[in-house]
């Protein structure tokens, strides 16, 4: 799998079909030192070095340039510079089509007033008059088949360009041969080799139009990047150019306007609507400290950040690259695929010349007439279609995902999601809120509140826990007398820390931590995360955090056991606080003071009973656990860690977005075994009907164009999918 963090991307121009981009990636993977992965839908190729190259952009462009295409590096700076290409190329190629319409038109005409019907002859027209219309759309309008064939079969391949360029010359060169030669007796296909020209740059320009629908949610998300910022430069407010903007400026949001950059609001109170990006319609307060992100929207008042995120690291530019990795990326089910386009050209080649052979041979046809069925073979098996099945609903798919805050790392991440069975969830963050709040302080006899919370707030500083910091903090904000620093600290990750304060020998944890140290404790609290404090041997009282459950938990685990998936819940903290949450929201299998390792290795043994295993955490501390899973799920809106570890990140926040992210595989998944269902059977039922002569090149080459429009139109049926 490629990674668009670690690839360049480059635009490519002038793929016919999903042979020329199997040819490209081939021709690049045979560079030394490179991976390449190519997309026909997406007209992308993501090439990653394998060791530094520094010229490695120059080598792929002539490699690809060489190949027969176009091709230039593709940076989120140069995308409005792809598309004005790509608009300036259709029209070409839609002057082109009127062109060829022209002078098709009368040839197609004329077959409705044939002089001699009974014979079959088509001389409403002079046929030298036929010759001259025919030949423009034969050799000019339909040059680029001549071109992108000749560089086909130079690679040693063949693609949707052979085929058009083999049996619409063939019905030219004999109606030319016929012509020339005054054979009246024979038919001419003039006719037939224009229409199946003008019908197939009809298609094209059809498919292409299709094609860019696909590609509209990344294209939206292009263009939410603001252009300008007001910054702060020698204590005047000026307007610069986002491209201008470094680490550190101080920029201003009015009301109403779009984030610039990342930042963090040094100055002002307001709310921000940041539906853009994590998919969520309410708008978030933002105040001092907070961190706002590049396209959210200010709604209430002034704001003043400072610029902690410019350029490729912003949130919005990270999601622009997940969503294009996850369109350029290949699905499993797409390799079945793959491996017929590779062989298909030749075989149709031959279907259609033993055709011409069989027919004239064996059968006594008409040398013109087993010509014509040759011709409608090559026309009509036209692989399109079956390029086009996969890569067209994944892109839709992925960006139906990133516009519902659902980013999709892979293809392959998106199929294996609709074949999930079990679903393994971290607490703290995924079902709670992951803010945990200080509830209880309980000393034993003899001691006050305050003095059990300032040892412990003073040993737990040498801890990064999220317990213990939310402990620490309110110590501080409580507490009158400064916390000591602690000595001789020694931390037991996911169990609890020892260490001295005012020459005692203070021990902090879970009350299973204390208990393996000797130390005995009262019952614990319930439905609370229980930090047990004991000093020189002696308990000295429990200190209760609880952190809220998230009101959408219930309803979430819910939702996904409706769609026949097993949730068990995985934490590290004590059996009474596991049992409450689970009967909380519903889950009736969990496993309480679970280790990190642990839970890794609680999602290979489910893995090992043979079942599909998904995987919900932070994206840090549940790291071997998501590596684990079949499929892992970030919770975590925005962090760079989470995007870097799982496959689909959340940025909702919320266990509810796993199940929209499963049934939006499941609608994905639905869409391309339609699509290649529809594409198989086309070629299956076509080629044997245009082998036994019932099918005309001109139908031919008009089923050909549909077949590829109505395999993208189906997948962007998908775009009824809402979360």
């Amino acid at each position: 799998m490629i990674s668009t963090s670690q690839s360049l991307e480059f635009a490519i121009g002038g793929m016919g079909c999903a042979a020329c981009a199997a040819r490209i990636e081939r021709t690049l993977n045979q560079l030394p030192g490179v991976e390449a992965v190519v997309n026909f839908a997406g007209e992308r190729a993501y090439v990653r070095p394998l060791s530094d190259e520094a010229a490695l952009a120059t080598t792929v462009i002539d490699a690809i340039t060489q190949a027969g295409f176009t091709a230039t590096l593709s940076t989120a700076d140069t995308h409005v510079e792809e598309q004005a290409r790509k608009l300036a190329t259709t029209q070409t190629e839609l002057r082109r089509f009127w062109i060829s319409a022209v002078l098709t038109l009368p040839l197609i005409g004329q077959m409705f007033f044939m002089t001699d019907p009974s014979a079959g002859h088509s001389d409403a027209l002079p046929r030298t008059l036929q010759l001259l219309l025919a030949t423009p759309v034969q050799f000019w309008i339909g040059w680029r088949f001549y071109v992108g064939g000749f560089h086909a079969i130079r690679g040693g391949t063949g693609n949707m360009d052979v085929l058009v360029a083999l049996g619409t010359t063939m019905a030219w060169a004999f109606s030319a041969w016929v012509t020339l030669m005054d054979l009246h007796h024979q038919h001419v296909y003039f006719e037939a080799s224009a229409t199946v020209i003008t019908l197939v740059l009809l298609g094209k320009i059809l498919e292409a139009r299709a094609r860019a629908k696909t590609s509209e949610a990344l294209a939206s998300l292009i263009r939410l990047q603001p252009q300008t910022a007001t910054i702060e430069r020698d204590g005047q407010w000026i307007d610069i150019s986002v491209k201008n903007m470094i680490p550190g400026d101080l920029f201003i949001v009015r009301p109403g306007e779009a984030c610039p950059v990342d930042g963090a609001v040094v100055e002002g109170l307001s709310s921000v609507n940041e539906a853009m990006l994590t998919g969520e319609s309410l708008p978030v307060h933002k105040k001092v400290n907070d961190k706002v992100f590049a396209a959210s929207v200010n709604a209430d008042s002034m704001l003043k950040c400072r610029a902690t995120g410019v350029g490729a690291h912003t949130l919005l530019a990270g999601i622009i690259r997940l969503v294009e990795q996850a369109q350029g990326s290949k699905a499993p089910i797409q390799r079945l695929a793959d491996r017929i386009s590779a062989i298909f050209v030749p075989v149709v080649s031959a279907i259609a010349f033993a055709t011409f052979l069989i027919g004239w041979g064996w059968f006594g046809a008409d040398f013109a007439e087993a010509l014509v069925n040759a011709v409608a073979v090559l026309v009509i098996a036209c692989p399109c279609a079956l390029g086009l099945a996969t890569p067209t609903a994944i892109m839709v798919g992925t960006g139906l995902g990133a516009r519902a805050g659902i980013l999709i790392r892979n293809a392959q991440a998106l199929e294996l999601a609709e074949k999930l069975t079990v679903l393994v969830v971290d607490k703290t963050g995924t079902l709670t809120e992951g803010k945990p709040t200080l509830t209880d302080v309980l000393p034993a006899a003899d001691l006050t509140a305050d003095t059990l919370l300032w040892r412990a707030a003073s040993l737990e500083q040498a801890s990064t826990h999220p317990l213990a910091q939310c402990l620490v903090a309110h110590a501080k904000a409580h507490l009158e007398a400064p916390l000591e620093t602690p000595t001789d600290v020694v931390v037991t990750p996911g169990r609890g820390l020892t260490g001295r304060i005012g020459g005692h020998l203070l021990s902090i944890g879970s009350p299973a931590f204390l208990a393996n140290l000797g130390l005995s404790s009262p019952q614990a609290l319930q439905g609370r995360s229980v930090i047990a404090v004991a000093q020189d041997n002696v308990f000295l009282g429990f200190i209760g955090i609880s952190d809220p459950l998230r009101t959408t938990s219930k309803a979430a685990v819910a939702r996904l056991n409706q769609l026949g998936i097993d949730v068990i819940m995985l934490t590290g903290d004590n059996y009474a606080t596991a049992s409450h949450i689970a009967q909380q929201v519903g889950i009736t299998r969990f496993e309480a003071e679970v280790l990190p390792a642990d839970k890794a290795e609680t999602v290979r043994k489910l893995k090992d009973q043979g079942l599909h295993v998904g995987m919900v955490g932070d994206g840090i501390n549940d790291a071997p656990a998501l590596a684990t899973a079949d499929v892992s799920f970030a919770m975590g809106a925005g962090t760079d860690v989470a995007m870097e570890t799982a496959d689909i990140t959340l940025m909702k926040n919320d266990l509810a977005g796993v199940a929209d992210a499963i049934s939006l595989s499941r609608a994905t998944l639905a869409k391309i075994r339609q699509n290649l269902f529809w594409a198989f059977l086309y070629n299956v039922l076509g080629i044997p009907l245009a082998a036994a002569g019932l099918l005309n090149p001109v139908i031919a080459g008009a089923a050909m164009a549909a077949s590829s429009v109505s395999v993208v139109s189906n997948s962007l049926l998908l775009r009824r999918w809402h979360p």
